[in-house]
């Protein structure tokens, strides 16, 4: 069951090493990408971060993963995943801002989701 909706543009690149996350109640999404056409009328074009059902700021980033790992059991707050799914045209630099802020609620253990397929598609 889909617990939120996207509301950015999220195509995600090829990979070829890629390995399957088998347990899914351990890993907690953000979404990056463009905000959908619905939705650039309000937030412009530029990438914005996808937290549930809401576009956040960065400086969101460390609460959510906070308090999305109070409401897992405690056995299962210390092995949590983030996983990041990225819009493969978003630019690295709000990768890296969304990496520090998860470094410092010590959420270190990422994720990048993709397809799999020829890493050379994405320069397309």
């Amino acid at each position: 069951m889909k617990d939120s909706s996207l509301l950015v543009e999220n195509t995600l690149p090829n990979a070829t090493e890629i390995k399957k996350l088998e347990k899914k109640d351990r890993v907690i999404y953000i979404y990056i990408g463009k905000p959908t056409q619905e939705y650039a009328k309000v937030f412009g074009t530029e990438p914005k971060i996808q937290l549930n059902d809401k576009f956040a700021n960065v400086d969101e980033v460390g609460s959510y993963i906070l308090a999305e790992r109070a409401k897992k059991p405690p056995e299962l707050q210390n092995v949590l995943t983030t996983a990041l799914k990225v819009d493969k045209n978003a630019n690295m630099g709000l990768i890296a801002d969304i990496k520090q802020e998860l470094r410092k609620v010590n959420a270190l253990k990422v994720n990048y989701t993709t397809y799999d397929g020829d890493a050379f598609n994405n320069l397309k």
